[in-house]
């Protein structure tokens, strides 16, 4: 399977803006510097890898748990994506998995380690392995 987005940018970094997109056209979104590093109201590509990334946990999450024969109600996660200015430019430092889930008969401790190793496993975590990735599971 092949998946496609696009960026279009014009102008200049500090005043110039663009759209962010996929090919379903499930989203069209403005993003600029002042969206990206101020808080400027519009999308940043910071935001769109944390959205893929608790996306991706969270069927991972899922099919693991009944894998392991459970059936999760619910799982709600959230992901913080730290971007920081390192040397000339900037970098992704780390990213903060939160997630939250509703699973019959299930221990914390076989949840806990489920959701570790659902981080480590998810194709976007793959991608992401040049982050440091932490993760708070938790049952509700």
């Amino acid at each position: 399977m092949i998946r496609k987005a696009y960026a279009v940018w014009n102008g200049d970094l500090r005043e110039g803006s663009g759209r962010i997109g996929s090919e379903s056209g499930a989203f069209d979104l403005k993003y600029s510097f002042r969206t990206r590093f101020e808080d400027a109201p519009g999308t940043n590509p910071e935001e769109l890898i944390g959205a893929a990334h608790a996306a991706c946990f969270s069927m991972a999450l899922s099919a693991e748990l009944t894998k392991d024969g459970f059936s999760p109600k619910r799982i709600e996660t959230t992901a913080e994506v730290t971007i920081e200015k390192t040397g000339e430019g900037f970098s992704i430092t780390r990213i903060r998995l939160a997630t939250f889930a509703e699973v019959p008969g299930i221990s914390d401790r076989d949840f806990v380690r489920i959701a570790e190793d659902s981080k480590v496993n998810c194709p976007v975590s793959k991608a992401l392995a040049a982050v440091s990735i932490a993760l708070e599971a938790k049952l509700i």
